[in-house]
């Protein structure tokens, strides 16, 4: 979803959140084993409600420069500067059988530098009483919000009930600008079986990342979407090299959806490495079908060759289906070739070669780089119905095909007084045909992040 989501690189450096993403310059199918939430600590280790708690901050800077290629744009450049500081409080738990803590978050960002003509990044708030004459709006200066989560446990199982971030393949919160996004609702992960880890969710809003509501309703590729979303599933590990994940879920009136991932890796040699991830999601419309007929199933391949310090991945995605593949929250796509463009488009195939490059040996410690060529093509919705909510962006739309450039690196510091501190700096240049739904932008952001453990 190319207005405020890009998903699945976590340049996590600090356990209490996670860390920006720059419209997806990672694969977003990474291990599913490791996109899922933290896994509990058994009750019987509880040390307390105070004595098992953590305290950590992230100062995040980001600068975020977008310039619209495509024709007939209404603001063709956006610029903005931003600092955020995330904070998180996660409680230990009351000793006992069950135990019981809250967990808390305190976000704050404050904007550096944007003006009208040069603000809707999606990095801060819209400032409605300072636009021109010609409707457009500057930023907020700041904006700021809490939030927390009430929390049980029961041997190797927890149940949260609040606002939190949640990460699954169905239903997963985004932080791909300032601040993260969060949701309200139930969410039960349990680790009670051995290699088995189960999660199992009902969200009722969203609080989004430019925005400071904690009723915010979802939004997909539709638009805005008033339904729950329940999920159930997991991921099981066979072996260190080999998982597998199961989901299903609903988003109230308006889909039902499951979700299938397998991962393997194999080592060829002491300096070589070859991985496989598989991807497939299916989709059909549930209850009233508020955005029209759906059947659609989405999936992709994808294989990293690794020697030393260099790692080759070749991918392929398609698209079955009369619509396109949608979902809700910013991130809920664990798909290969979800980079700026989602390549989720009616029927399109899409291919991606990416080259990353560990230049720790080479330069210095902690210092990484990626180049990625995608390309989507044969994107056509000439048996969409004529009712879907679809109609307006997807519908006029056949034989459309486009293509993405992205370069990055990132260098994280390995020791000293700014241990931790990251650099993060991506260029994306996206080229489409004229109705190819995402259309032409050039894209450059910079992310710097510190972590700091207080408690």
């Amino acid at each position: 979803m190319h207005i405020l989501k890009c998903s699945a690189l976590a340049l996590a450096i600090g356990a209490a959140s996670q860390t920006a993403l720059a419209d997806n310059p990672e694969p977003a199918a990474a291990d599913s084993a490791e996109l899922q939430a933290t896994t509990p600590s058994n009750q019987a280790q509880s040390n307390g409600l105070v004595a098992d708690s953590k305290l950590n901050v992230l100062a995040r800077n980001f600068y975020y420069k977008d310039d619209d290629k495509s024709a007939g744009a209404e603001q063709s450049y956006a610029q903005e500067w931003a600092q955020g500081l995330i904070s998180s409080f996660e409680s230990g738990f009351t000793q006992g059988r069950i135990g019981f803590g809250v967990d808390a978050h305190g976000l704050l960002g404050l904007k550096l530098d944007s003006g009208r003509g040069r603000a809707g990044t999606g990095m801060l708030p819209s400032n409605a009483g300072d636009c021109n004459a010609e409707g457009q709006c500057g930023s907020q200066d700041s904006y700021g919000e809490v939030h927390g989560a009430l929390k049980a446990r029961v041997s190797n199982t927890t149940l949260k009930y609040g606002e939190m971030f949640v990460h699954t393949p169905l239903f997963d919160t985004g932080d791909t600008r300032l601040l993260p996004e969060a949701a309200t609702g139930f969410l039960l992960t349990s680790t009670d079986v051995e290699n088995l880890e189960v999660n199992l969710g009902h969200f009722t809003a969203a609080n989004q990342q430019a925005s400071t509501n904690s009723d915010d309703v979802f939004s997909g590729y539709a638009g805005v979407m008033d339904g729950a979303m329940d999920f159930a599933g997991g991921v099981y590990s066979f072996s260190d090299s080999l998982s597998a994940s199961l989901y299903a879920g609903e988003l109230q009136d308006y889909w039902r959806q499951y979700y299938a991932n397998l991962t393997y890796g194999m080592a060829l040699s002491d300096a070589q490495q070859l991985d496989f991830n598989v991807n497939l999601y299916q989709s059909y419309d549930a209850g009233s079908a508020k955005v029209g007929a759906v059947d659609n199933r989405t999936g992709s391949l994808a294989a990293t060759y690794t020697q030393g310090v260099h790692a080759l991945t070749l991918a392929y995605q398609q698209v079955d289906g009369d619509t396109p593949f949608d979902y809700v929250g910013n991130y809920s796509i664990y798909l290969a070739n979800s980079y700026y463009s989602d390549f989720n488009g009616p029927n399109e195939k899409s291919w991606q070669l990416r080259y990353d490059l560990d230049l720790g040996e080479l330069l210095t410690p902690g210092l990484t780089a990626f180049a990625a060529y995608l390309k989507g093509y044969d994107i056509n919705a000439r048996g969409m119905s004529a009712d879907s909510a679809y109609q307006a962006d997807w519908g006029a739309r056949d034989d459309q095909d486009h293509h993405e450039l992205d370069f990055g690196a990132r260098y994280l510091v390995q020791e000293g007084a700014a241990k931790d501190l990251n650099f993060y700096l991506v260029q994306q240049v996206h080229r489409g045909s004229q109705q190819q739904y995402d259309g032409s932008f050039d894209r450059v952001r910079l992310i710097i992040e510190y972590p700091l453990g207080l408690l």
